[in-house]
This record gives C-alpha cells, sequence and structure tokens, in this order.
C-alpha cells in the first residue's frame, strides 16, 4: 500500500487561494495550521503503524504456514489480482488522475473536476469487475501460466483461492480511487488509516480463524480488510462534497489527458507485474516451498528499500520537477547528486548487513512454530542475492522519478519492457544451475541493469549526472561500509552461538539481535565520522532532531551533529 509523504502544504487549501483570500481571520488561519498539524503528526504515526502491521502480518502468516504448500497457493493466488489491481486501479487513480482532478480543484472548478473523478471511476471499475469476472472464468488455465509446477491438490487451492482474492481489486480499487480524491481535497488522515485496517483484518483472520478454515481464511480477510479499506474514507468523501454520477461517456472533459497519461503508466506497471509472475511460474517448477521461500526474501529486502529508496524518491520528485520546469539544469544535476549520495550513504551498508546477516534476521523476524530451521535455510539462500542488489533497487527507484519530474513516461517504460525479456532470460539461464536462487539472482541483475540504462539515458539528456568528487566520496563509503563487513563477519560466529543459547526466550534474542545491530551500525557511524563522508551528519541531524535536547547536545560535543 502507497502512503501519503507530503501531508502538510502550508502555502496553498484545496481550492488553490490563501486565507486572506476567503476572507479567513488570522485566528481562523492558525486554526487551519493548527489543524494540519494535527493531521501532519496522525498520517505520521499511521504510516508508522501500518508498516509495523505489514511485518506484524508476514511474521503471523510465516507463523501459520511456514512456508508449505498452502503459502505457496496463497502467494500464487495473489499474481493475477495484484497485476488488475496495479494495472486498472491505481495506475487510473494515481499518477494519470491526481494532477488532472487536483489541476481543476486548484481552479475552483468543483463541477469539472467531479465529472471526471465520476468518468475515471465508472470507466475504472467497469474495466476491473469485467476482468475481474474473466479472470475467475479462466482461474484454472491462468494458474497453469503463473505456476505450472504446482501438483495438483496446490493447483486447486491456488485456484480457489484466486477467485476469492479477484474481488480485493474491486474494493481495493475504490479504496485508492478515495484516496486520490481525499488527498487531492488535502484530507490526508483517513487515507493513511486505510491500510491499517486492512492489515487488522488479515491479522485477525490468521490469528482466529486459521485454525479452523486453513488458508481460506486468510482469503476472506483480505476481502473484508479491503472492504474497510474502501469504508473508512466513505465519511471524508462525503465531507469533500462527492457528486458521483456514473457516466461511460468518453466527451468528459480531462478524460481524454488522463487516458495519455495512464498509458505509459499500464505498460510500466504490467511489466513489474510480469518480472512477478514469470519468477513465481520458474520457481513453482523447482520444488515445493521455493514459491513462498522468496516471497519472503523480498518481504525483507523491501524492508531497507521500502524505509530508503521509496521514501527518498517521494520526497525528491516535486522538488526535481519544480526545478525542471524552472529549466535550470545545474541546479537539477547538483539536487540528483545531493539525493543520491544519501541513498548511497544508507543502501551500501544497508546492503552488506542484510547479506552478512541475513540467518539471524530470518531467524528474529519469521522462525516460530511451523517456519522452522529448514524454512530458514530456504529464505536465505535468495536473500544473499537479493541483499546484493538491494542497491541497484534504490537507485531504479529513485532515478526512474527522475525521469517522472522531467516529464518522460516513455523511457522509463522502455528500460522496464526491457527489463523484462531480460529477466527472462536470465531466469531460463540460472534456473538449471542454481535453481530458485538463480530466479532472485535475475532479479537483481535486471534491476541493476535497469539502473546502468536509465543513468546512461539521463547522462546523455543532463550531461555528467554528478559533480567531480564524487568518485572520491564513493570509495570512502565503500570502505567504511567493507570495514564494517569485516567486523560483521568476524562477530556473526559469535551471534549465531549466542542466539541458539536464548532458547525459547524471544525477547532476550531480540534484546541479543538490537545489540548486535547497534554495535554495527556504531561501526559504520565512527568510520564514516573518521572517513569525513558529510552525509553522516547529515542523516544524524534528521534523526536527533526528534530526540529529547540532552541527547541532542551529547552528539554536538563529539561532532556528529
Amino acid at each position: 500500500m502507497s502512503q501519503a509523504t507530503q501531508v502538510f502544504n502550508p502555502q496553498a487549501d484545496p481550492a488553490g487561494g490563501d486565507a486572506r483570500g476567503s476572507g479567513a481571520s488570522p485566528g481562523s488561519g492558525r486554526a487551519v495550521g493548527g489543524s494540519m498539524a494535527r493531521s501532519a503528526i496522525i498520517v505520521g504515526l499511521a504510516f508508522v503503524l501500518s508498516r509495523v502491521l505489514g511485518l506484524a502480518r508476514e511474521v503471523i502468516l510465516a507463523r501459520q504456514f511456514g512456508t508449505g504448500s498452502e503459502m505457496d497457493a496463497y502467494v500464487s493466488a495473489f499474481r493475477i489480482p495484484d497485476l488488475l489491481f496495479l494495472v486498472v486501479m491505481a495506475g487510473s487513480f494515481g499518477a494519470a488522475f491526481i494532477p488532472v482532478f487536483g489541476e481543476y480543484l486548484a481552479n475552483g472548478d468543483q463541477e469539472r473536476a467531479w465529472r471526471l473523478a465520476s468518468a475515471v471511476l465508472t470507466w475504472a471499475g467497469v474495466g476491473v469487475i469485467v476482468t475481474s469476472a474473466v479472470c475467475f472464468a479462466l482461474a484454472r488455465p491462468l494458474m497453469r501460466i503463473v505456476a505450472p509446477g504446482f501438483d495438483a491438490e496446490t493447483a486447486d487451492t491456488a485456484v480457489n483461492l484466486m477467485r476469492i482474492l479477484l474481488l480485493s481489486p474491486v474494493f481495493l480499487g475504490f479504496g485508492i480511487a478515495a484516496k486520490g480524491i481525499l488527498e487531492a481535497h488535502q484530507q490526508f488522515t483517513l487515507p493513511a488509516l486505510a491500510p491499517i485496517v486492512y492489515n487488522i483484518a488479515i491479522i485477525i483472520g490468521a490469528l482466529f480463524f486459521v485454525p479452523d478454515h486453513g488458508i481460506y481464511a486468510v482469503g476472506w480477510a483480505v476481502i473484508i480488510g479491503a472492504i474497510g479499506h474502501f469504508l473508512i474514507q466513505v465519511p471524508g468523501l462525503f465531507r469533500a462534497g462527492i457528486r458521483f454520477r456514473p457516466t461511460l461517456s468518453r466527451q468528459v472533459e480531462g478524460l481524454s489527458e488522463v487516458a495519455r497519461l495512464l498509458g505509459p503508466r499500464i505498460i510500466g506497471m504490467a511489466a513489474f507485474q510480469a518480472n512477478f509472475i514469470a519468477v513465481n511460474a520458474f520457481a513453482s517448477t523447482t520444488s515445493d516451498e521455493h514459491v513462498s521461500a522468496i516471497n519472503y526474501a523480498w518481504q525483507l529486502l523491501m524492508l531497507p528499500h521500502g524505509v530508503l529508496a521509496l521514501s527518498i524518491s517521494t520526497v525528491i520528485f516535486p522538488r526535481l520537477a519544480a526545478i525542471h520546469s524552472q529549466g535550470d539544469h545545474e541546479i537539477f544535476r547538483a539536487t540528483l547528486d545531493r539525493t543520491l549520495r544519501p541513498l548511497l550513504f544508507l543502501s551500501i551498508p544497508a546492503s552488506v548487513g542484510l547479506l552478512l546477516l541475513r540467518e539471524p534476521i530470518v531467524r528474529i523476524v519469521f522462525q516460530r512454530e511451523t517456519f522452522d530451521a529448514a524454512s530458514t535455510a530456504l529464505v536465505i539462500a535468495p536473500l544473499a542475492w537479493f541483499a546484493v542488489g538491494l542497491v541497484g533497487y534504490a537507485l531504479t527507484e529513485v532515478l526512474t522519478r527522475v525521469f517522472y519530474a522531467t516529464r518522460d513516461t516513455r523511457t522509463p517504460v522502455i528500460t522496464v519492457v526491457l527489463s523484462v525479456i531480460l529477466n527472462l532470460l536470465l531466469c531460463v539461464l540460472f534456473i538449471d544451475s542454481l535453481s530458485y536462487t538463480g530466479l532472485a539472482l535475475a532479479l537483481s541483475v535486471t534491476t541493476a541493469s535497469e539502473a546502468v540504462i536509465l543513468l546512461l539515458f539521463l547522462r546523455q539528456r543532463i550531461g555528467h549526472v554528478v559533480t567531480a568528487d564524487f568518485l572520491p566520496w564513493l570509495v570512502r563509503v565503500v570502505a567504511a561500509a567493507a570495514v564494517m563487513a569485516g567486523v560483521i563477519w568476524a562477530t556473526a560466529g559469535w551471534l549465531t552461538v549466542a542466539l541458539d543459547h536464548t532458547g525459547s526466550n524471544p525477547l532476550l534474542a531480540y534484546g541479543l539481535f538490537a545489540y548486535a545491530m547497534g554495535v554495527y551500525v556504531l561501526t559504520f557511524m565512527v568510520l564514516a565520522f573518521a572517513f569525513r563522508i558529510p552525509e553522516l551528519q547529515m542523516v544524524v541531524g534528521k534523526v536527533a532532531g526528534k530526540l529529547p535536547s540532552p541527547i541532542r547536545r551529547v552528539l554536538g560535543r563529539i561532532g556528529f551533529v
């Protein structure tokens, strides 16, 4: 689930005016500012809680099903519903709809805005309902494409789950539509709470109904969560003055512009999802449990990727777009350089840590009950290749946003289509020699290649991408990460033995793991300080801003802030 990150804009109200223009008093302006600030705090807390609940959801599913055939079926059953949701609904109400709808609102033209929203929602709703119905009827042949290697029993479970989950694109799609409309009206709280409802529903289903109904309880919990994701936002739609009038007219003003923006996005998102369908299909042919093992490894990769690459790319996108619109290429290059440095400063040691500590990480996060030591061994194998590719994933995420900021959707689409072709070739090449772990390697190589292609296109367009002192800076970051890697390598055996001796005491294991992570992070920080890497002060300064003043003063005395 995507979240709003820019939740507070003190310059503008929803109509694009200001408090004085509307006749508001200074006191009411302060009240609005205070309300927005409170909303920003709520949204921030909701974002963190949603991430925590998302991780808790995966931990509970791992505990209930491990890497067994039911989990393989569940993961595979999601592939087609995910494709429909991302392409039809998320595509329609993401980058394609919001700019046009928001422009009408900014100009005070509520009538045109709601006519457009009605038309897009009608077309997208009809599209996702019809395609879901077709996929429901063709569920079995589609599952032969998604997971051709399943045995009859697992395939039957996957088909039944897929037919249940095909309801999710409809309700989640309405939720995404509501999110787009509410955020365009500067209402961020309910959209931020919606993913929490979704995750809680799945957690309740997994905890209380799995013993009687098995994996199907989780499937229906997803549908209930999707319905809740939409319903919690309905009161906000009424406050926004919803004027929904279903229409399939193609003459609605702004609809052709939404369609124009939607075309490249559909191709890009379909190609992105095709990568996962291909990996799922190949994994199903290797052995039982490999589909879910790759999925767990991917979820662990997404933790640092979401915190680092997604957050940085989301923040930098509007800034780069504004600079590009002014035509200042030098400032654009300098801003891009300042973006890539903290991204690499954090991603390189995160990649090293995830690679070298993958076994204790999987043990701490997932290993309990059904998810046993054998499941851990299955997950850490592909996780190694995903960890190596973390920097490539981060660069691709940011560089794609850079092209979007320059209003170029064509180049990212071309590169992602090329990456799908390369991924298919590499999967075929690696599957025999490396089994399912080769699929993770194929994805990481593909994504790194995509980042290189994007960099080459960008360099051709704007000249040098980074400043002259970038390479010496990068050498210092890599050196600091290499020394940290040595420390981890020297102590990883001790950590494994210590975790073995914690027995059935999870709190002791968590505390020991947290202590080890603290030592490794502090090692990298000390090395970055010694190597005079300026991003250390920037990152620590942002974190320190959230800490009590005595701690900030201590960090200031030792030169970290």
